[in-house]
């Protein structure tokens, strides 16, 4: 069975599809879930029976609320040392004299990533973990169908109010009695987004028909977002926050009934990294405040310590407890016990049976053998032992015999509580292995297959023959579908778990084993003719015979390494380092291959240096090749050796020479302005000094320079209406970035009034439109009109100038020499490292996407969401507009990946339209 290159192409990419869905669909894991919603409301359990009988408990219906009104302050990135350290003193003095003397309880809230708001919103109402795959729907939260706090409140009549985030509007739709959202993804605005919450707070506490107040703040998470946490923004807006909760405070108080107190609760969603964002699990992102307001507790007293640490889904319970609310079936949260300490101790052992009984009810539906489990045996103790407390209770005994097997009871319940919450959560991080196996070898397999078989797919006349038909192929065909179904039949009959893979129907299953089979054959095939043509003589004895380049056993070795890396999660959180270590040993290499083509190759014999007649006489036109003669494909790489040794003469030789140490210097240099990965986020780098306002000066001066760099590496190929648009367009932007307070004019003395820069930001995006719509024009021009090569190599520039314009813009300024270094790269490796040693395309195009991806990195991205710089989205926008803001951001996270593919396609297209032989002879089949 033959295949055409086209149709092999397109079916890998198929099954390749397969596997990746199969393993993405197990890497994700299920949460766990109880019943759904309306069924989530049956009785709650009564008190534990009392051993003995005619002894029955009386109390068999919810606990009655523990407060009267109950206001959520949720401050949006709010991290816990912006309370509990020198700011929180500094600029909360309000809440830090509450939090130190005041009747109140604090705590440090754990948010386990991804810390985003949508997901975290979530785990506060439902006390569940959310999973990595809600950062997908973060964007367009849907509406939350689980059991949660909101919708216990709302089917028990509380009439809720919010103002804020609109993600609790789509997360909860028809809930809220009355609403006002806000969008929080427009970050460039951290003023009217909090004062449209303020501006209902005055009206708000002054009525009487609300139960539940929910307000989220945003402002601090868009400051993080343009300009980190040791922003000069952060005080005054902590001052304003400090204010509203002294406002929100007192008016409790003064409303407070003699039955029951009101409660304030002060929480972040999550925290914010030292570079202003989050997503991932560093310290800053995953603490945040937690805070119990209210009358009924006990006044502090003594030293403050420091705070206790809790999880972010312990808030779900304490608030159904305190509401009087069954607490939501989906909970993996501990009741906050301190915040029911004043009860007595009937209610409080009351209190934490609830909470045991829904997780050891939750362990069961999830758990087939939850009876084994440490935290069920240890919830039954305590059960037991909370029988026999009613008992004596029931009996009269108040002796201090009671008082202690309470405490006793009560510890046990704790520990119970705390066990089975730990063995809920790591539920959560169960993957499906064996989807995940399932879809890695349909991938490499496909992989290696295309490996096997890239000679042929890279041929005009590409067939590939699917070995199918042969006896041996096909009894190995059966007996491996036969293997793999058994091993299928094994693995879904004893797992414990529910597997995806399991569950598909048995057709669905067969037919995967027999395309795993298929493409093992096809792959043993091609092993076999790999084998099977390297016994035949060569054609060609003097060019079969040579051996692979440094550079080409480099570019394997590295690829490969590359890969096998990604089987440790190590290796992926510092991947940066993987990358930098390959362009470092290729620059090295490079200059080995330089070294040699210098002052060795002269000693060649003279004879193969025949067929050349002119070569480059300068570096500087790309059009001197055209003279060249392309000799007979198999003396190609001795020409290419002859054409190499000749260009090197002259002071290009030494530039050439001294090309790979500049590009070295230039990495290292790049390595030192921002700090990526995991391990060494967190140490100063040139970046953080950048940034500081108190080298603002710096900063300016240096961004001006990037960008007369830029103008003058980018300009040199461009037609005089994009030179002058080019020039025009890096003016707006550091005109932008002025505006908005990043750098400064060299006649600025005093302070500037800081804005959004919306029109500086638009001017830009005119002649990024220009510039992007005239190279288009001319390579629509060259294609239909005429067949014109310099015309399409030039609207292909004047596109990748265009880009460049783009990501200058959306740089910040401190990341403005990653651009300089990039284009300055590219110039100096296309005139002095590709066109001396005559790489071949295959070359080429890894070289570039090597240095694409060390470029992401350079940039200070990382393999977290938490370095994803979202301010990018919103340049030159007045409100948040979904597409641009999801184009922008892509385009500001990717543009060191990107701009070298675009560059790759600029570089052949211009090889091969001026003659560079080695290129003509890959790239024209």
């Amino acid at each position: 069975m033959r295949l055409r290159s086209g149709v092999f192409a397109s079916s890998c990419l198929l099954v390749q599809a397969l596997g990746v869905a199969l393993f993405l669909r197990g890497f994700f894991p299920v949460p766990v879930r109880s019943l759904p919603r309306r069924e989530a409301r049956a009785d709650s359990p009564a008190e534990p029976a009392p051993p003995g009988p005619g002894m029955v408990s009386n109390w068999t219906k919810i606990p009655a609320p523990l407060f009267n009104k109950v206001v959520i302050v949720l401050i949006d990135a709010l991290r816990d040392d912006f309370v509990f350290g020198s700011k929180g003193k500094q600029f909360m003095p309000y809440t830090t004299q509450v939090v130190e003397k005041g009747t109140s309880y604090s705590f440090i809230a754990e948010a386990k990533p991804p810390t985003v708001t949508m997901p975290r919103i979530k785990a506060l109402m439902t006390g569940s973990i959310p999973g990595f795959i809600d950062v997908v729907v973060n964007l367009n939260s849907p509406a939350l169908l689980d059991d949660n706090l909101i919708w216990q409140a709302k089917a028990a009549g509380k009439r809720i109010i919010f103002y804020g985030d609109d993600t609790w509007v789509k997360l909860f739709p028809k809930h809220f009695m009355e609403y006002d959202g806000t969008t929080s993804f427009f970050v460039s605005d951290f003023t009217e987004v909090d004062d449209n919450v303020t501006r209902h707070l005055d009206r708000v506490l002054k009525r009487e028909d609300w139960d539940i107040l929910i307000l989220h703040y945003l402002g601090l998470d868009h400051i993080g977002h343009i300009s980190g946490p040791n922003s000069p923004l952060v005080g005054p807006k902590l001052r304003e926050m400090d204010n509203i909760l002294k406002k929100i405070h007192i008016s409790l108080l003064s409303k407070e009934e003699a039955s029951l107190p009101n409660l304030l609760v002060v929480c972040g969603d999550h925290g914010m990294s030292e570079t202003g964002s989050h997503g991932g699990s560093s310290e800053g992102e995953v603490h945040t405040p937690l805070l119990f307001i209210s009358s009924a507790f006990e006044k502090r007293s003594g030293p403050l310590t420091q705070p206790e640490r809790v999880q972010q889904t312990d808030l779900a319970s304490t608030l159904a407890v305190g509401l009087g609310l069954p607490i939501s079936r989906n909970s993996v949260g501990n009741l906050i016990l301190p915040v029911v300490g004043g009860k007595t101790m009937r209610e409080q052992l009351r209190f934490v049976h609830l909470n045991g009984f829904q997780l050891s009810r939750l362990l069961q539906e999830n758990t087939p053998a939850y009876e084994k489990d440490p935290g069920y045996e240890h919830f039954k103790i305590a059960e037991k032992s909370h029988g026999n407390w009613i008992k004596l209770y029931l009996e009269g005994n108040n002796s201090e015999i009671l008082l202690n097997l309470g405490k006793k009871v009560l510890k046990q319940y704790l520990e119970a509580l705390k066990t089975l919450s730990s063995s809920l959560s790591k539920q959560v991080a169960q993957y499906d292995m064996y989807s995940m196996m399932v879809g890695t070898v349909i991938i490499m397999e496909v992989l290696l297959l295309l490996l096997l078989s890239v000679p042929k797919a890279l041929s005009k006349r590409a067939e590939f023959e699917v070995p199918l038909s042969p006896p041996l192929f096909s009894l190995l065909f059966y007996l491996m579908c036969l293997m793999l179904c058994a091993v299928h039949v094994i693995v879904c009959t004893s797992a414990e778990s529910l597997c995806y893979f399991c569950s598909m129907s048995w057709l669905t299953a067969v037919g995967v084993m027999m395309l795993i089979s298929a493409l093992m054959c096809g792959i043993l095939s091609a092993i076999a003719k790999i084998f099977e043509n390297s016994r035949l003589p060569p054609k060609n004895p003097a060019v079969s015979s040579s051996s692979w380049s440094e550079i080409d056993v480099l570019i394997l070795a590295g690829t490969i390494g590359h890969v096998l890396s990604l089987g440790a999660s190590s290796f992926i959180e510092e991947e940066h380092q993987t990358w930098y270590f390959l362009i470092n040993t290729l620059c090295l290499v490079l200059c080995q291959d330089l070294c040699r083509n210098t002052f060795l190759l002269k000693e060649c014999d003279p004879k193969h240096s025949t067929s050349m007649k002119q070569n480059f006489d300068s570096l500087g036109e790309t059009s001197d090749c055209k003279n060249i003669d392309i000799p007979a494909a198999d003396s190609s790489k001795l020409d290419k050796a002859t054409s190499s040794s000749e260009f090197m003469k002259g002071s290009h030789k030494w530039i050439s020479l001294a090309t790979p140490w500049v590009i070295l210097i230039c990495c290292r240099l790049l390595r030192s302005l921002n700090q990526t990965g995991v391990q060494w986020a967190h140490r100063p780098d040139f970046g953080h000094w950048l940034t500081s306002s108190e080298h603002k000066p710096e900063l300016s001066f240096l961004a001006a320079v990037s960008l007369l760099m830029i103008f003058f590496l980018v300009q040199r190929r461009c037609s005089l209406v994009s030179k002058i648009a080019m020039a025009l367009g890096l003016l707006g932007v550091y005109s932008y970035r002025a505006a908005v307070g990043n750098v400064i004019f060299p006649w600025q003395h005093g302070g500037k009034d800081i804005s959004k820069g919306i029109t500086e930001a638009r001017f830009v995006y005119v002649f990024v439109l220009g510039i992007v719509f005239t190279g288009t024009k001319d390579l629509l021009k060259s294609q239909v009109i005429s067949a014109d090569s310099s015309m399409k190599n030039t609207g292909l520039w004047e596109v990748y100038s265009g880009l460049v314009l783009l990501a200058a813009l959306l740089f910040r300024p401190h990341n403005l020499p990653v651009l300089v270094f990039c284009l300055l790269i590219q110039t100096m490796m296309t005139k002095y490292i590709w066109r001396p040693l005559k790489s071949d395309a295959a070359q080429i195009t890894i070289m570039h996407y090597w240095f694409g991806q060390a470029f992401f990195y350079f940039q200070g991205n990382s393999n977290g969401i938490a370095t994803v710089d979202v301010s990018a989205g919103f340049v030159g926008l007045e409100s948040y507009v979904e597409i641009p803001a999801i184009f922008l951001t892509a385009f500001a996270t990717y543009a060191g990946p990107f701009l070298w593919a675009i560059h790759l396609l600029c570089y052949l297209s211009s090889e091969v339209s001026s003659g560079g032989s080695n290129l003509r002879r890959e790239l024209l089949f």
